[in-house]
């Protein structure tokens, strides 16, 4: 089981990776997290990759912190997908939702567009990629608008 205070990094690819691509995303990231160490001790690390979009980086740092060095190795290690892969992990306004089941992702001007054609609402699931800890993770990086950072930057169109 996770450590509910484990930290929490989420990067979001701004195009759907395909099988192959999340086979060897997996492969990367299964020798990294088991490798990631801090001031020479290990990390225990965890990662995910969800919707074939989201890569999630986890610490439990309740043995070894992450230290400013180790950071900047997973900063490299997501540069090196990044190329590897041609898309794009560090677009913060990159911005992901869903429609139904389906999940899609825009940026700034497009999710405008979607708000002011009645397709993003409310109660309309968004992803927040800020939460910093794994308990946060489970409870609000799938939530709707109103309860999101989205709410405190777009405004929601009003329907007369």
């Amino acid at each position: 089981m996770i450590n509910l205070q484990a930290r929490v990094w989420i990067y979001q690819s701004n195009r759907v990776l395909k099988p192959q691509e999340t086979n060897q995303l997996d492969l990367m990231l299964s020798s990294f997290t088991n490798e990631w160490t801090a001031h020479n001790q290990q990390l225990k690390a965890y990662y995910e990759v969800r919707y074939n979009r989201f890569i999630i980086l986890v610490v439990d740092e309740a043995e070894a912190g992450a230290s400013g060095c180790s950071i900047d190795k997973s900063v490299r290690l997501m540069k090196e997908i990044e190329s590897e892969f041609d898309i794009n992990l560090f677009d913060r306004f990159n911005i992901a939702w869903k429609e139904g089941e389906e999940i899609y992702s825009g940026n700034r001007e497009e999710f405008e567009l979607k708000i002011k054609e009645g397709k993003i609402n409310s109660e309309t699931t968004v992803f927040n990629n800020l939460v910093t800890d794994y308990a946060n993770y489970l409870e609000n990086w799938e939530t709707p608008f109103s309860n999101s950072w989205h709410s405190k930057v777009f405004k929601l169109e009003s329907v007369l």
